[in-house]
């Protein structure tokens, strides 16, 4: 069993997005998945992107935004929903409520994210 605290997590920073990586390969014995708490500002977007290997799913916490699809495509995301991206899948988020939009990413097999951040600490 293990027990993570907020002092092994990851903070990864763009504007307006906030990113937590609760668990992954650098701070757990877990080598199958990395977990991540993700916070958008108001207005704020992920831009549309693609994981070539991997499976990601996004649990809805809190706030309602827009899902950025391939081909242009948009759908609605609010708390309580599950999306879930396959490998290659485009997906990427706008949120568009007056709150911040809070989600848990859970993907498969593992990434590292901080590439994709100006941030870390």
């Amino acid at each position: 069993m293990e027990l993570l605290t907020s002092d092994h997590f990851v903070r990864l920073a763009n504007p307006g997005v906030e990113s937590w990586q609760l668990l992954s390969p650098h701070n757990s014995a877990s080598t199958r998945l990395t977990i991540t708490r993700v916070v958008l500002a108001p207005g704020a977007e992920q831009p549309r992107h693609v994981h070539a290997a991997s499976e990601q799913v996004w649990v809805a916490v809190a706030g309602q935004g827009t899902l950025l699809l391939a081909d242009g495509a948009l759908a609605g995301f609010a708390a309580g929903q599950v999306a879930r991206f396959a490998d290659g899948e485009v997906h990427g988020l706008r949120n568009t409520c007056a709150e911040p939009f809070v989600y848990l990413s859970v993907t498969s097999p593992p990434l590292d994210f901080s590439d994709a951040y100006r941030e870390r600490a």
